[in-house]
């Protein structure tokens, strides 16, 4: 049994999963909140993140299906496979290498549930759903994220500077804020 729980990241991928399903064919093409990419950019971006994920925990990543296949479908695929490559014995102490560098397992698993969530909420402001996000993934993702940052190298900054909200608000509007994005209702919706 891994001393890290899975839970937080399988409840990420459940609520990114479900803003996956709720989009309409007239959305894909939408702009995001991640201001560079569609919905359907931010969706594969997630999917792929998922697949690096999986191959650097050492998960077997099949060759990518067809577009006909379906978006959504692409990712619940890769959702699986994440979870399953961090459900591996003794994953959550070995080196990974990430974007970011080599880390352990347990920092990996905190980075992609980061990823999940926000991404998951550039999603659902982009095409208008308000699923329930797990507030205590989305509390873990935050308190992992905020020092983290403060860690990252001036001109190295992947995220927009943080942006104004309610501390009061929910944890996943916290969170999409501290990363750049923009709070308010009518934000990301182009």
């Amino acid at each position: 049994m891994n001393a890290v729980d899975i839970g937080p990241l399988e409840a990420g991928l459940e609520v990114t999963g479900s803003i996956l399903d709720g989009i309409a064919a007239d959305q894909w093409d939408l702009p995001s909140p991640c201001t560079e990419w569609s919905v359907r950019q931010v969706a594969e971006h997630i999917t792929g993140g998922n697949d690096l994920f999986t191959r650097a925990l050492g998960g077997e990543v099949p060759p990518s299906s067809s577009e006909a296949e379906g978006v959504a479908k692409a990712y619940h695929e890769s959702a699986e496979r994440l979870l399953s490559a961090f459900r591996q014995p003794g994953v959550m102490e070995k080196a990974v290498q990430v974007p970011f560098g080599t880390v352990p397992g347990a920092v990996a698993l905190r980075l992609r549930l980061t990823e999940v969530l926000v991404h998951g909420w550039d999603l659902a402001r982009a095409t208008g759903q308000t699923p329930p996000f797990p507030e205590e993934a989305a509390e873990e993702a935050l308190a992992f994220t905020v020092p983290m940052l403060e860690r990252i190298p001036p001109g190295r900054q992947p995220f927009g500077p943080p942006q104004p909200v309610d501390q009061g608000a929910p944890a996943i509007d916290r969170l999409a804020a501290c990363l750049g994005r923009p709070v308010s209702r009518a934000a990301g919706r182009g």
